[in-house]
């Protein structure tokens, strides 16, 4: 079965290859307007295609387009991660992604709840 999003989920699962291909590490992390776009570009879009298949009329996804979409945002997640100067092996659900973004509104405070990157110190605020 496949789903009107298909396309959408090709484009952004290839994209997410290209990038993790090309990406090379910064030299002294972090790099937060990359990280910002891995963000933007990345996991924002995923859960942005999750979200319009969710609104309405429910798109059912099939199995490999699904798989193929949450492994794309891990990707992402991945790589903003990498911006930061830290090595994780993401396995987030885009369900718990979008459920994130309705709570904060933000999707960089997403990629920060999944991953707790960049840490945070007891006080709230960012210990890069």
């Amino acid at each position: 079965m496949t789903s009107p999003y298909r396309d959408r989920i090709d484009d952004l699962a290839a994209d997410a290859r290209r990038a993790r291909e090309s990406f090379d590490p910064p030299t002294d992390p972090p790099d937060e307007e990359r990280a910002m776009a891995f963000c933007r570009d990345g996991v924002g879009e995923a859960v942005a295609v999750y979200v319009d298949a969710r609104s309405g009329d429910w798109d059912r996804f099939g199995d490999a387009e699904f798989d193929r979409l949450e492994r794309a945002m891990n990707e992402y997640l991945e790589l903003y991660a990498r911006c930061y100067g830290v090595e994780l092996d993401a396995e987030y659900s885009v369900r718990t992604a979008a459920e994130a973004l309705v709570d904060t509104h933000n999707v960089a405070d997403v990629a920060r709840i999944l991953t707790s990157v960049p840490e945070r110190s007891p006080a709230g605020t960012a210990t890069d």
